[in-house]
């Protein structure tokens, strides 16, 4: 995992090099020989992926007019932006991570895909089922991610399954992200954040909270923040970017699914590639 542009870039050398300085342990051996079963712990997945994104857009010189991260990805976009160095960027998204996995422990929870219903019937049940269960990710018109207390996730997919979902499906996750069960994770974030240097971005920032570009530091601090408990607008940030004037998309970093997503939402003739 970006082993590639390790080898070939000093740049992106040094940052592999920084990132195992910061973390206190070896991610860069873990994302070059570690198991796939090493790389799904909280602790190492989101400074990998974060590393491997920024790895990514530094090796091809990304300089964008417009930026968007999904979730984990958000803090990705804000280096590319500028608005946060890539030595605080990292040492966010390891205080997250850890954070969040002390949520999963403490209270676990799951998540579930609701295909093809539409989003006010996702809303509607989610709103009227019993317990803690909320929309998580809007990814796009066809498919909503769903996120809360185990229990209540089990009767909404049950509900949403009789009131003519195309197909639910419980996902292999270990706790409820994006939901009101990650509020101990955002006070321990919102400490870390106070303390960050954020500037003002190259470019608009549009971010998951309400799929608007940002600028100012202040809000986009305050938006991180607010971003673990609630859910990510992916597909109303799409449709924000392209009326903004987006006619070509770029994903960084390991994966094709961005370029999945932004496929099925954007219109047609939008360019939409990878690079990793």
């Amino acid at each position: 995992m970006g082993k590639e542009l390790y080898d070939c870039d000093p740049e992106v050398r040094e940052l592999f090099d920084t990132a195992d300085r910061i973390l206190g342990f070896g991610l860069r051996e873990i994302m070059f020989e570690g198991t796939e079963e090493d790389l799904r712990a909280t602790r190492v997945t989101q400074p990998a992926l974060f590393l491997h994104s920024v790895a990514a857009a530094t090796h091809y010189r990304i300089d964008p007019d417009m930026v968007a991260g999904h979730s984990l990805g958000e803090f990705s976009a804000l280096v590319a932006a500028g608005a946060l160095s890539f030595e605080e960027g990292l040492q966010l998204v390891a205080v997250r991570a850890f954070a969040m996995q002390r949520c999963c422990e403490e209270a676990p929870g799951s998540m579930a895909a609701v295909l093809k219903a539409e989003a006010s019937l996702v809303e509607e049940v989610c709103a009227s089922t019993e317990g803690i269960v909320v929309p998580a990710n809007y990814n796009n018109d066809a498919q909503i991610v769903i996120s809360g207390e185990t229990a209540a996730v089990e009767a909404a997919v049950e509900t949403l399954r009789e009131r003519g979902a195309k197909r639910v499906v419980m996902l292999p996750v270990g706790g409820a992200f994006h939901s009101p069960l990650m509020e101990p994770a955002r006070k321990e974030l919102g400490e870390a954040i106070a303390y960050a240097g954020f500037r003002r971005p190259i470019c608009p920032v549009y971010q998951n909270v309400d799929a608007a570009p940002h600028t100012d530091p202040g809000q986009i601090r305050q938006n991180l923040l607010l971003q673990l408990t609630s859910p990510v607008l992916w597909t109303q940030t799409v449709r924000r970017m392209v009326a903004d004037g987006a006619t070509v998309f770029v994903e960084t970093g390991p994966g094709k699914v961005l370029q999945g997503l932004v496929g099925k939402i954007a219109p047609e003739g939008t360019e939409i590639s990878g690079i990793a």
